[in-house]
């Protein structure tokens, strides 16, 4: 009976990891397609993607190169939109699993879909195979993409034209609502967050206000009156 459940349960997770996955492998598509269009070699984004592996990292470095600037001032943009990752880091640290390797490679694997992805998972068996299942997955397939988007540059264009670009926040958005529903201190953070990067974004580049709405965090530490 337990190992029907188990099976049952690893299916489900299997199913829901496939929605990241597709989201991924659209937006990888559209990466590749920009960068080459631009003016870059194919082999650019796609080791890219394979050593950084930083969705909204890569498209700001990418955006900095073609418009003229050199490779420190991409690398220094990457970096700081994917500061936000440590935070991710420290929230799955216990998941990833103890073993040398596993941390690297979980390390790798650290990104806003599978945190939220693995967070979702009611219970510490099931964050740690729901991390695992949806990081090798998303990886594997956000590199086929770039790969592919690569290879068709011009004639492919900015999936963005069709909208399918909405296909990662509207899987971030149905991974968190549960727990929204279920904690109103979790809800505030949100709140919080979501203000604070709507206030900034007019203001700053793409990425910086994820990263500026990790300050929601600060209503965390705040216990309920009682």
């Amino acid at each position: 009976m337990r190992t029907a459940e188990r099976t049952s349960w690893r299916g489900d997770l299997i199913r829901d990891a496939s929605l990241l996955w597709l989201a991924g492998g659209v937006v990888g598509v559209s990466f590749g397609a920009i960068a080459v269009a631009g003016g870059l070699p194919v082999w650019v984004p796609v080791v890219m993607s394979v050593i950084v592996y930083a969705g909204s990292a890569q498209f700001s470095a990418v955006g900095v190169l073609l418009a003229g600037g050199g490779p420190l001032a991409a690398a220094a943009t990457g970096l700081l939109l994917n500061t936000r990752t440590a935070a991710f880091g420290l929230a799955v640290a216990d998941v990833i699993g103890r073993g040398r390797w596993a941390r690297a490679l979980g390390a790798h694997l650290v990104t806003d879909e599978t945190t939220a992805f693995a967070l979702a998972q009611p219970d510490p068996v099931r964050r740690r195979v729901a991390f695992w299942i949806s990081g090798l997955g998303l990886f594997t397939v956000w590199n086929l993409g770039v790969l592919l988007g690569a290879l068709a540059g011009d004639a492919l264009g900015d999936t963005a034209t069709y909208g399918l670009d909405a296909a990662f926040p509207a899987v971030l958005v149905a991974l968190v609502l549960p727990t929204l529903r279920e904690d109103a201190r979790v809800r505030r953070c949100a709140l919080l967050g979501a203000a604070i990067a709507l206030a900034v974004t007019p203001a700053v580049p793409a990425g910086v206000p994820v990263l500026l709405a990790l300050a929601g965090l600060a209503l965390h530490s705040r216990k309920d009156p009682a």
